[in-house]
């Protein structure tokens, strides 16, 4: 559903802070695909990320999206016009939601995504759905619709983030990090829900993680990406076969070769 061809960006080109950030990265998104992102710091996993969504354009290369007449040429594509199908989702959990808003109210914005009208109206029908929505979650959320969003926990947060983030089903979804700043137990709780909406509204999900036991249990595919390339793809039996301690060994090669 979408390809990266050749993708290389370069950073203060032609100056003493030159930094080659991403190498001829060549990808192919399919549709349905939960592809795990891993790497260490500095790895190129968010540039590729800003690439995706549009906030940086490539050095080189082409981005194309597959579209219902055909592929579409995004590589210059503005971020906001990307927003309509592409969803991100951060790793502050204060950042997906309007904390001062109510949750109704976070929701018809989210029902709304690309809304032009001057108004927006709630009626009984939408409440009604947004409840039914919320109850996915296990969270008591759908008895909450007038409090506002900042007197929820982080882990309610996010996981109300990630639902108002594919309310408006977008072809892509990208989660950066998106459990990194909670306590185990509601990262452990975000995760399974993600897995449960993504796999249920057959989402296709992009997610960088540090924690490699999410990257072993989570995504039909895992991508290992170090100093701007992609040196593992992995899919099928070989992604089902590798464990924490193969990526593990693959991380100290990695550490050798750079003199770490």
């Amino acid at each position: 559903m979408m390809d990266l061809k050749n993708i290389s960006i370069t950073f203060n080109a032609g100056t003493p802070d030159e930094n080659r950030a991403l190498h001829d990265i060549n990808l192919t998104i399919n549709k349905g695909d939960f592809i795990t992102v891993i790497g260490s710091n500095g790895a190129g996993k968010s540039t590729l990320y800003n690439l995706i969504s549009g906030t940086y354009f490539p050095t080189c290369g082409t981005i194309t999206l597959d579209t219902e007449t055909g592929k579409k040429d995004i590589t210059h594509e503005k971020e906001y016009r990307r927003a309509k199908y592409i969803g991100r989702i951060f790793q502050n959990p204060l950042l997906g939601t309007a904390g001062k808003m109510s949750l109704e109210d976070n929701m018809i914005i989210a029902s709304k995504k690309g809304f032009k009208g001057l108004s927006i109206s709630l009626n009984n029908k939408m409440r009604e759905h947004f409840k039914e929505q919320l109850s996915i979650l296990n969270m008591g959320l759908e008895n909450r619709l007038n409090d506002n969003v900042e007197q929820f926990s982080g882990g309610q947060r996010q996981a109300l983030t990630l639902l108002m983030a594919v309310m408006s089903r977008p072809s892509l979804l990208l989660l950066d990090e998106h459990t990194a700043a909670l306590d185990p137990k509601s990262s452990d709780i975000v995760m399974e829900l993600t897995d449960d909406i993504v796999k249920t509204k057959n989402i296709t999900t992009l997610m960088i993680t540090h924690n490699l036991r999410y990257a072993v249990n989570y995504g039909n595919r895992a991508i290992m990406m170090h100093e701007g390339n992609s040196i593992l793809d992995l899919s099928g039996e070989d992604k089902k076969n590798y464990s924490i301690d193969d990526y593990l060994k693959v991380f100290n090669e990695i550490s050798i070769e750079c003199g770490n």
